[in-house]
Parts: C-alpha cells; structure tokens; sequence
C-alpha cells in the first residue's frame, strides 16, 4: 500500500488483483477452511468452497466443475457430485438472478435476502413482465407451490399445469414467475458431472421438500437487515476490498449503502486507484503486489470476472468488451500474472465411444491481444493438459493449441 487517500490507505490495481486471487484461492489451492457458522453442510472442502464463494454461477450444469478444480488441490467431479447427491448442495436461481451452485443453507435462506431482484425480473421491464400484465404473480407462486407438492415437474409440467389456470398466458411465464417467486432447486440428475438422458432435463422442486427443513422467508425487516449484512461481510471475504457498487453488482440488489453504512464500525476502508471508496473486513488477507500469480485457467461463466462493477482488478476494459457477448455468455479465460489474457475452450472429436483411436480433446486457447513467453507457454501445457485429463480422461490424446495471437 502506498501513501493515505481520501479513504484511507492507497490500494494499487496490484494489490486488488492480489488481494482477489488471494481470496479466490487462486494463488494458491484452498484448504480446508473452517466451517462457517451454522453452515452444517460444510463437511468437505469441496463444499466449504462453494460456501465460501457464496456460489458459483451455473446456469451451465458443468462449469462449477472445472471452477472447482482450479481452486482445490486434488478435486475430482465425484468430490462434487456426491454432495449433489446427499443434498449438501444444490443449483437455485439467484445471485443477479441467474442459477448458482449453493449450499443447502444459501439455498433455504439467500432467496429470502434476494426477493427484490428475483421478484422484479418478472415485474419490471421484462418480456415476462409485459405477457403477465393483468396477472396475479402471487397467485400463480402460489398455485405453482401446490401443483409441486406432489413432486417435482420439469419446467414444461409446471408451465402447463398452471396455464390450465391461466389460459390466456404463454406457460413459460407462468414457470418462469414460479423460479423467481419460490425458492425452486434443480433436482439431480441434472447437474451430476456427465449426466445424460431422462431425468437431466431442468426440473424444479422446493426447497423446502428438497432439503426436508423450512427456507427463511425473512419477511421480517430485521431478519432480513441481518441477512443482508451476513451477505456483504461474506462478499468481502471472497471478492474484497470492495466498492458498495461492486457489491450491487454480483447481487444484482439496491440500496446497500444502508446496510454498507451499519457495518461500517466493524470494517476497514481503503482509497482504490480510481480514489473511490473499498471496503473490507480488518484480517481478510491482502499480499501485496508482489505476490507470485501463478497461470490459472479459469472456467466459463466464473464470478472473479463478474463480481465486480469495475473488473479491471483482473481484466482490462478492452479485453472485457472483447469477451462480453451480447446473449450473455462468459468464455473460460486464461490469467497470466494475475489478469485475463486469453480465452480457453475444450473440443472433443471422437469420444463417443471413448475408446475409438481418434477420441481427442483439445483445449484451444486464443489470445488477448497477448504473446505468451516460452515459460508461460510452457505452464499453459501444463495446465491445460491438467485440465483437459480432468475434463476428458478417457480420451487418447491430450493437445493443448494456442491461435496466433
């Protein structure tokens, strides 16, 4: 850190990045952290990870697989599956309102926090919004809830059950206003590494019925003030320091300044390089510039490149605007030195079946406007030849191509 800002002391674009990696566990694979509290279901480091990370975005069944790997030593897909599958974790709608792998507790108790965000995707100023005008929300929430107590329907069921009450609506609002109104998981199969066939298509059930237990409604203004506090102290943890606005980002919620300012007394506070306020809590772990960044391959759709308003603590504007689409998709990306430098993606050809001699899987990588050196070439071989035998292992070959740059 250098010298005192209007802040606080003055944080460098190093020392964000750092600090980041750091709580991502990026420079280094996780341990085991300690449980949190009255988190029950934090057992395995697996599951302590997505604890800590508050989740990982997974609108995508299989991208908090390689999430995973890049930050656990030794992660393999069973060491996620089973917790799918003894219910430790689950897949729900919310952060920004897209689907994330949670744990049990973030699942019976973040839609409660996030009702604001999950509420108003379907009514403001959406296509949802403008098919349901007219609609009661909570009448169809409701008679969603009872069509599913008789078990879990897949998006098609529920949409077509509730339209026989709704007629004169399209069924896939109807679905769509039940996963943003009720706390619905996605049951396995679907989100079990490798899964195919019947059963992996997206099919809903509370949470409540899914975990045995009650979900926090939290309508109660201080519950909820509590929760939200909870929610930006662990947003802290694992993506501080940290702008207010930051912190609206990855929620997608409003007005946290408010509960920003009743945390204030037991936060620190920093001057960022764009002199706008960070906040973070006083022993969260900050190395420094100088601390060593390893190459990480990083998977699509990953929160440390969406947790951000201003991401340029890991990925500069232009290489952003570069893999920014315009429906949303987020490639995997390459760190070099701590930020994006390239993008990854792994091709298959001839692993169905898997034994045939031309079953291949090829991690193409192309870069950002950056010439990888012969060492950073060399740690991208092995990385990637890592991640590919994780992803594919039963195929015979193994390349790792890099586009002209």
């Amino acid at each position: 850190m250098t010298a005192a800002g209007r802040h606080g002391p003055s944080l460098s674009l190093a020392e964000l990045n750092r600090a980041l990696l750091a709580r991502q566990h990026l420079l280094a694979p996780a341990s085991a952290p300690e449980p949190r509290t009255g988190s029950a279901g934090a057992r395995t480091p697996a599951v302590a990870e997505v604890d800590h990370l508050v989740g990982l975005q997974s609108q995508v069944p299989t991208t908090p697989y390689p999430g995973l790997w890049s930050r656990l030593d030794g992660f393999r897909t069973e060491d996620l599956a089973d917790r799918f599958l003894d219910r430790s974790v689950t897949r729900i709608a919310l952060l920004r309102g897209t689907v994330h792998l949670v744990t049990a507790e973030d699942a019976l108790e973040l839609p409660g926090v996030l009702r604001p965000l999950l509420e108003s995707g379907v009514r403001v100023g959406s296509a949802h919004a403008k098919a349901l005008v007219g609609t009661d929300l909570d009448d169809v929430a409701a008679a969603a809830e009872d069509l599913l107590g008789d078990g879990p329907l897949t998006s098609g069921e529920l949409g077509r059950l509730l339209g026989e009450r709704w007629p004169d609506v399209d069924p896939q609002h109807l679905a769509y206003t039940a996963r943003c109104f009720l706390p619905l998981v996605q049951v396995t199969p679907r989100g079990l590494w490798g899964a195919t066939g019947p059963g992996t298509t997206t099919t809903w059930t509370t949470a409540d019925a899914w975990f045995g237990r009650p979900s926090r409604g939290l309508r109660d203004p201080d519950e909820r003030s509590e929760a939200l506090a909870r929610l930006v102290r662990r947003y802290l943890a694992a993506f501080g320091p940290a702008t207010v606005m930051d912190a609206q980002r990855w929620s997608g919620l409003t007005g946290l300044r408010d509960v920003v300012g009743r945390l204030r007394p037991e936060l620190v506070t920093f001057t960022g390089p764009d002199g706008k306020e960070h906040l973070d809590l006083p022993d969260a772990p900050r190395p420094g510039a100088d601390a060593v960044a390893p190459l990480v391959l990083v998977a699509e759709f990953d929160n440390l490149v969406l947790g951000h308003a201003n991401r340029t603590r890991v990925v500069d504007d232009v290489r952003r605007r570069a893999i920014t689409t315009v429906n949303g998709q987020v490639p995997g990306t390459v760190l070099v030195d701590g930020y994006v430098a390239a993008t990854w993606k792994v091709r298959r050809s001839g692993l169905r079946p898997a034994t045939t001699p031309d079953a291949v899987a090829r991690l193409d990588v192309t870069p950002l406007g950056h010439a990888f050196t012969r060492a950073q070439r060399a740690a991208l071989d092995e990385r990637g030849g890592e991640l590919l035998r994780f992803v594919a292992p039963d195929a015979s070959a193994h390349e790792v191509v890099v586009a002209p740059g």
